[in-house]
């Protein structure tokens, strides 16, 4: 049992290591996300030559009851200009499993957010992202989101082919 426990060690610690991640960073949600709940995040200054993947990453239990998911991300550059993007990710199948990785009711969703993309502007970045889901129908957004317990961003170096 002991040298199982050192290999699967190893394997994670070796898998761990291949990782382009650059930066990242997660803020944990009390298993809701309200819809006046802003996430913020601040990007240090990353190299302005390289070029690089943003992903936004989101964990969702078995309570949450859509199969898709409206973010509001709002990129904010050092010199003040603002991006704001509305976006859609499905977040089940058509069968109603759920997309994403992870075992039992938890799964973490890495989302595509900016491709291929430079930080040129000196100082650090910011990121902001609420949710703007709605019942079909319905004028007014989803309050609170149930089943979304963690919301964050990754920035992966993009892969020069």
């Amino acid at each position: 049992m002991l040298r199982f426990l050192i290999v699967l060690l190893c394997i994670v610690s070796f898998a761990s290591c291949s990782s382009d991640t650059v930066v990242s960073e997660t803020k944990n949600l009390p298993g809701h996300w309200k819809a006046s709940d802003a996430v913020s995040f601040n990007i240090p200054q990353l190299d302005s030559l390289k070029r690089y993947n943003v992903f936004l990453q989101l964990r969702n239990t078995n309570d949450y009851p859509f199969n898709n998911i409206f973010l509001i991300v709002s990129m904010e550059f050092p010199q003040g200009k603002t991006l704001v993007d509305t976006l859609e990710y499905r977040m089940a199948n058509p069968d109603g499993s759920w997309l994403g990785e992870g075992i039992g009711s938890v799964k973490d969703n890495k989302l595509w957010y900016k491709e291929n993309v430079s930080f040129k502007e000196v100082g650090n970045y910011n990121i902001t992202i609420t949710h703007a889901v709605r019942n079909n129908g319905d004028v007014e957004g989803v309050t609170q989101l149930e089943g979304i317990t963690d919301i964050g961003y990754s920035i992966e170096e993009a892969n020069q082919q």
